[in-house]
């Protein structure tokens, strides 16, 4: 079992920054690979970015050169650094964890890939 805790989400202006958190508990915190989505009201929910155990990252093109993922090991944390933010950022976040093995791969944009997820965090971008 994995519980996942997000936190960082809130109200900011267009190009201010955000970073979000996760904190995975309950399992080898360097053994799974987790990923970010977002889902926006009457929208699937889209995949973000994603962080291997060994730290290679993975990103939606949408949000690549702004948006940067990082694992804190002696924290036990994954961050979601959140750059030039626009109105079609908002959305509520959400952190999701797979309990393979921990490797990275293109089906990690794949919300049925992760066995895990957070309650999601409520981000939202005025202009």
């Amino acid at each position: 079992q994995v519980q996942l805790v997000e936190s960082g989400g809130g109200l900011v202006q267009a190009g201010d920054s955000l970073r979000l958190a996760c904190k995975p508990s309950g399992r080898a915190f360097n053994k799974i690979t987790v990923g970010w989505f977002r889902q926006a009201p009457g929208r699937e929910r889209d995949f973000v970015a994603a962080i291997s155990w060994t730290g290679s990252t993975y990103y939606a093109g949408s949000v690549k050169g702004r948006f940067t993922i990082s694992r804190d090991s002696a924290k036990s944390t994954v961050y979601l650094q959140m750059n030039s933010l626009t109105t079609d950022d908002t959305a509520v976040y959400y952190c999701a964890a797979d309990s393979g093995d921990g490797y990275i791969y293109s089906d990690h944009e794949n919300p049925s890939i992760y066995d895990y997820w957070g309650q999601g965090t409520q981000v939202t971008v005025s202009s």
